[in-house]
């Protein structure tokens, strides 16, 4: 049997199902449509495991299924807990927290792994695309390319290993090539106030009082890490 893979979120897919309401004809009154309704397994795996399905949602550890299922054979059928989790997976919410870079999480809420970069970066790109033709375009972009940030610094990959990977598909260049130049000023930045750091003879506190700056942050910066 198949499992979901909350890895790599498919197709988009609606966070609950829903029946479209048929037109109303003309001069008749609008007949008020029925709520919305979640799958009813997501009720059961919120009762179960509310720090990852609760009001906050947390990116799912690899071979999470065989684990529910594991411990709830009865709570939670197979194949029903299959569709459910394929629908949160792929829900708006469950994106973000990908895409924000938060770890994997296991049954009992604790980081356990890293997202895969091509994971981020894919959730990244799904909700700008979910988002693209709306009125929210523009904050939505925003938050993609400030997104992709964080994601290059996170991988490892650095900006031309990050571009080689990613950059090759058209509808997303643009989005990649703005958060890959942020990226070069980010780390042009730094390279300079190390710099003024090691030229400076000044203390950590002393430099961060002269600049105006955080001692904490400024630690990080020019501390190796």
């Amino acid at each position: 049997m198949t499992t979901p893979d909350t890895d790599t979120p498919a197709a988009p897919a609606p966070e609950v199902a829903t029946t479209p309401a048929a037109p109303a004809a003309a001069g008749q009154k609008r007949k008020k449509t029925a709520p919305r309704q979640t799958h009813p397994l997501l009720q059961t795996l919120w009762e179960l495991y509310p720090g990852l399905f609760g009001a906050r949602f947390l990116p799912l550890k690899l071979g999470i299924f065989e684990e529910m299922r594991a411990a709830h054979p009865d709570r939670l059928p197979a194949e029903e807990l299959k569709v459910a989790l394929g629908l949160h997976t792929r829900s708006n919410r469950y994106l973000e927290a990908v895409a924000s870079g938060l770890p994997r999480h296991d049954l009992a809420g604790q980081p356990v792994e890293p997202v895969a970069p091509e994971h981020v970066h894919h959730a990244i790109l799904e909700l700008y695309r979910r988002k693209s033709s709306t009125p929210q375009e523009p904050a939505a972009r925003s938050r993609a390319v400030e997104q992709l940030v964080g994601a290059v610094e996170r991988s490892g990959l650095g900006r031309d290993g990050y571009r080689e990977r990613f950059g090759q598909h058209e509808a997303s260049l643009p989005l990649l090539e703005e958060a890959l130049a942020l990226v070069a000023q980010k780390s042009a930045r730094q390279e300079a106030l190390v710099r003024a750091f090691k030229a400076s003879g000044k203390s950590i506190e002393d430099f961060a009082e002269m600049y105006g700056m955080d001692p904490e942050a400024v630690a990080r910066m020019v501390l190796p890490a």
